[in-house]
C-alpha cells in the first residue's frame, strides 16, 4: 500500500473503531457509517477521501479491516471497536481447539494474574494462526505467543465470536486457560 493509502486506512480505522466524532458523525449500533457522509465530513475536516480511495483501502488491507454493506453505501470495521454501543451482532461460533495471542514480555506477569482482559476495546482479539498472533506482537516489540485453551473456555461457558476478517473475539481470556512460553 502506497502512503497515502496507509494514511487513509490508519484515519478509517481511527474514525470507525475509536472515535467516529473526529467528523462530526457516530456509530450506528452494528458500527456502520454512510460511505457519502464519511467522505464528505473528512473531507470538510481536512482529511482527503474519495470513494476510489475508501474502496481500494477496503480491497487492499491485508488484515481485511474494513467490511462494506451488501449495497455498498455503509462501511464499518471488522473488529477492534472501543466504541461500546457498537455491536457487531456476530453469532457465537465454536472455536478450534487452541486459538493465539500475541503479545510482548513486558505484559506476561499482569497477564498471569489477569488474564486477557479487553481493556478499552469490546473484545479480546485471538488467531487461529500462530504466525498471524505473532505478527500482531511484533507491533510492539520481541512478540510472546500465548497459547488459549478455546475449546475447553467455550465448554465451560465462554462466547466466541468470528469477526468477517477471521480474528477470533470473546470478552476475556482467564488465565487458566492459557499457556505461556517456557522462555
Amino acid at each position: 500500500m502506497n502512503k497515502k493509502l496507509v494514511r487513509t486506512s490508519k484515519f478509517l480505522s481511527l474514525v470507525l473503531r475509536h472515535q467516529p466524532e473526529v467528523i462530526g458523525m457516530n456509530l450506528d449500533r452494528e458500527g456502520w457509517l454512510d460511505i457519502g457522509q464519511l467522505i464528505e465530513n473528512a473531507n470538510r475536516r481536512g482529511n482527503v477521501i474519495t470513494l476510489e480511495m475508501l474502496h481500494e483501502v477496503v480491497a487492499t488491507n491485508e488484515k481485511k479491516r474494513f467490511a462494506l454493506s451488501e449495497d455498498g453505501l455503509r462501511i464499518r470495521a471488522s473488529q477492534g471497536h472501543s466504541v461500546s454501543t457498537v455491536n457487531l451482532n456476530l453469532p457465537p461460533s465454536e472455536p478450534p481447539k487452541l486459538l493465539y495471542h500475541g503479545t510482548v514480555a513486558v505484559f506476561l506477569d499482569s497477564i498471569r494474574q489477569q488474564g486477557l482482559q479487553r481493556r478499552s476495546r469490546n473484545h479480546v482479539h485471538l488467531s487461529a494462526d500462530r504466525e498471524v498472533a505473532k505478527m500482531v506482537g511484533q507491533r510492539r516489540g520481541k512478540p510472546v505467543i500465548l497459547t488459549v485453551a478455546a475449546e475447553d473456555m467455550n465448554a465451560d461457558g465462554h462466547a466466541f465470536y468470528l469477526s468477517a476478517n477471521g480474528v477470533w473475539l470473546t470478552e476475556e481470556v482467564p488465565a487458566c486457560y492459557l499457556t505461556f512460553p517456557c522462555n
